[in-house]
């Protein structure tokens, strides 16, 4: 399976938000989108998702049907609801809660549960958990419809640090044992550098640069992007550190006044 995605274009009313987005992926890759706030991510992925009118294609050269095939995990996870947490991730193999559901869905659901260790937590309402748990939730409930494709927006946001890495780490093991292309929005560059395979990185609503995190996290990528000038230094584990040093172009300075 390749989801090829061909001149993506979307506005809302009058203001373009997205202009002849081209790439394709693979099944098994972890692609990280990146860029800075107001560039398009969550439009894209939502296009993508098939929750967004747009124009241009997106379609998968398997043959299934892109609805049926996909997964969305929003960034906003604060919807007030009265399902339990177990309700909320069957959702994710049903369509809608009845009186009788199927053992192996159950089953799934309570799998799945466990993976993010969220099992004790199975009864309770979804307004009485925090912000990083109902992110783990609605994860577990993207997980478990078993997608082709796996849409996330920000999935670390609201997650500390140990969760962070046990979300990219679940995500990748996923990936590789089922063959499932994942798609991440993150603002966090280090570790998109250690979730992803692949980076599309996103300016003004175009694709700057896509290609692998040492091709594509540069410096002056990075300066592009993101006005920052930064140091990239390679890891003893042999992955690569991004530290920011600076503004490149600092408020109030010279260089801003004259572009301004």
């Amino acid at each position: 399976m390749t989801l090829l995605v061909k001149d993506l274009s979307l506005s809302y009313g009058r203001t373009e938000i997205l202009r002849n987005i081209t790439f394709s992926l693979p099944a098994g890759c972890r692609a990280a989108l990146i860029g800075p706030n107001g560039t398009g991510k969550s439009s894209l992925l939502r296009a993508i998702a098939g929750l967004q009118p747009h124009g241009g294609t997106v379609s998968m050269l398997s043959g299934e049907r892109p609805e049926d095939a996909i997964a969305y995990m929003p960034q906003d996870t604060g919807t007030a609801s009265a399902l339990t947490v177990l309700e909320v991730v069957l959702l994710g193999r049903l369509r809608s809660l009845g009186m009788r559901v199927a053992e192996k869905d159950r089953e799934a659901a309570l799998e799945a549960l466990a993976v993010f260790g969220l099992s004790d937590l199975q009864l309770r309402t979804l307004g009485h958990l925090s912000g990083g748990q109902r992110q783990l939730v609605f994860l577990a409930q993207a997980l478990v419809r078993a997608p082709a494709v796996l849409l996330l927006d920000e999935p670390t946001a609201a997650l500390d640090l140990r969760h962070q890495i046990l979300v990219l780490d679940i995500v990748h093991k996923h990936c590789r044992e089922h063959g499932i292309l994942a798609i991440a929005a993150m603002h966090d560059l280090g570790l998109a550098t250690r979730f992803a395979d692949q980076i599309i990185s996103l300016s003004d609503g175009s694709i700057l640069a896509t290609g692998t995190p040492e091709a594509v996290l540069t410096a002056a990528t990075i300066e592009t992007l993101y006005g920052v000038t930064a140091e990239i230094t390679r890891t003893a584990s042999g992955g690569f550190a991004i530290t920011p040093t600076g503004l490149s172009n600092p408020p109030g300075s010279q260089k801003e006044r004259v572009s301004a």
